[in-house]
């Protein structure tokens, strides 16, 4: 459990959104648990409830499911995983490959909110801090988005890596540049703050109620009308653009003017929990 969320929710909205991002509409899920020996029926009877609630939000429904028992000590209280089905949007085709040069990059809201409020429950800020989760199901603003404006090219969650991961791995499938502005990327100030004294990159940090979309420019005010329309994307910005050189890089034009490569990360941040 952690501020915003739980392990539940997580995986009800990480399998929703994936989906999603393909541009089709999730309809099914199915969920595996592998439970330690010893958990309480509680904590368990409590994630579940969350999972329900997000399923309830997202609108689909989980069909199928397993469970199994595992020795005390071996799965670190609760395992879950799931996969979901959704239904294509008729002959909608997006990918991190089909980003052009003279599109725009839209992001929908702060960054790192997730990644610090995870360390923040596990005690490793060593500071207290009132940052709370992201963890949100984005389908139903995704298919507003996209009944809104049929300029979408890429949409991406920048989960796991942050941000810089996620446009690193999109300039390369696409061997276009994409450059952003420092001043224009939404950082909460009790996140900014958190990542200052920990000397972390919000860019690196994991989301999981975010969104990237990757749309012509002339639909970008489309798009954007679309995204604030969302509680989940209130917040929504354009953060930057796609050029043809360096093809395979990202760029930022920092705060004081000037300009640097932002690379895949050397390494993780956070320990892999989804």
């Amino acid at each position: 459990f952690f501020p915003g969320g739980d392990i539940g929710r997580l995986a009800v909205c990480g399998t929703v959104n994936d989906v999603a991002m393909l541009g089709a509409e999730p309809r099914y899920l199915t969920a595996g648990f592998i439970l330690e020996e010893g958990l309480s029926i509680q904590t368990l009877e409590r994630v579940l409830e969350s999972m329900r609630q997000a399923a309830d939000e997202a609108g689909v429904q989980i069909v199928a499911g397993d469970t199994k028992v595992v020795q005390k000590g071996l799965a670190d209280g609760m395992y879950i995983t799931t996969a979901g089905v959704g239904v294509r949007r008729g002959d909608l085709t997006l990918g991190g490959e089909r980003a052009r040069p003279g599109d725009v990059v839209i992001l929908s809201g702060t960054i790192g909110d997730h990644g610090i409020a995870v360390l923040s429950a596990r005690g490793e800020l060593g500071f207290a801090a009132d940052i709370r989760s992201d963890v949100a199901p984005l389908n139903h603003m995704i298919a507003a988005l996209l009944e809104a404006t049929a300029g979408v090219h890429v949409l991406r969650d920048p989960t796991r890596g942050g941000v810089a991961t996620t446009l690193n791995e999109i300039a390369r499938q696409s061997g276009v540049c994409i450059e952003i502005e420092e001043d224009r990327l939404p950082v909460a100030p009790p996140v900014a703050a958190a990542c200052e004294m920990l000397g972390f990159d919000p860019l690196y940090i994991a989301n999981e109620g975010k969104l990237i979309a990757i749309v012509e420019a002339d639909a970008a005010a489309t798009a954007l009308e679309a995204l604030r329309a969302s509680r989940y994307g209130a917040q929504a910005v354009v953060i930057g653009k796609v050029t043809e050189t360096p093809a395979g890089r990202v760029l930022m034009k920092t705060a004081i003017g000037g300009r640097r490569v932002v690379d895949m990360p050397a390494g993780e941040v956070l320990p892999r929990i989804c």
